[in-house]
This record gives C-alpha cells, sequence and structure tokens, in this order.
C-alpha cells in the first residue's frame, strides 16, 4: 500500500542532484591572476609528516584570499610576488584546491626536471 507522499511524488519529476565546485574561487575560469600576500609552510594530513609550501593569494579580480600549494623543489615566491593560479588539490593538506602555474610571471620554472616537464613550466628542447 502506497503512502499518500509516494503517491504525490509519482506526479512530480526528479530533481537532478547539482554537482559541488570543485574550484569555487575561479568563478569557473580556468585561470585566474593573483598576488601572493604570504608564503608559509603547512603539515599534511595523518599518514603522512613533511612541511608542504603553500602561499596565500589574493585574487585580483575577486579579492578573494586563497591557499595554493607549491609543488615541486623549491620556489623563488615572496610576498607580492605576481602568480596565475589554476585548480588541482593537494590531497593531504586540508583546504587547499588551486596550485600556481610554473614559467608565468613571478613563479619560475625547475630547469633541473627531468620527468614531466609541462606540470613544471620546463620547455623541451628541440632536436
Amino acid at each position: 500500500m502506497s503512502t499518500i507522499k509516494q503517491l504525490i511524488r509519482k506526479n512530480t519529476k526528479r530533481i537532478a542532484k547539482r554537482k559541488k565546485c570543485l574550484v569555487p574561487a575561479l568563478k569557473k575560469c580556468p585561470m585566474k591572476k593573483g598576488t601572493v600576500v604570504r608564503v608559509l609552510e603547512q603539515a599534511p594530513k595523518k599518514p603522512n609528516s613533511a612541511r608542504r609550501k603553500v602561499a596565500k593569494v589574493r585574487i585580483k579580480s575577486t579579492g578573494r584570499v586563497i591557499t595554493c600549494h607549491l609543488s615541486g623543489e623549491g620556489h623563488n615566491l615572496t610576498k607580492h610576488s605576481t602568480v596565475m593560479v589554476r585548480g588541482g588539490r593537494c590531497q593531504d593538506l586540508i583546504g587547499v584546491r588551486y596550485k600556481p602555474i610554473r614559467g608565468l610571471f613571478s613563479f619560475e620554472p625547475l630547469h633541473k626536471r627531468i620527468t614531466r616537464k609541462s606540470k613544471y613550466g620546463v620547455k623541451t628542447k628541440n632536436k
């Protein structure tokens, strides 16, 4: 026997679940320009232990301050540096959903890279 709620529900259409935006500060853009407010180190979640390099960045168009993970070995960022920010989580840092793009503006590429060069802003040599 159906309940009244079930009978009513039969006549209404189902509403699809809305997808949650994983990078809300970018406002549906692939990248945004920002200025470094502060460079600091953060400790990762439970099974891992290290000091991950992180930068607080103020997005120029919206004024929001976000946390970016500085990937790779070493960086040259200081306060007032300009960076281009893209989406991309750092899985073991809480609340870190963005990464600055290497090789653009003040964030220098890692020239010592041999593998995965494109992620670290290194151009390939033409033969």
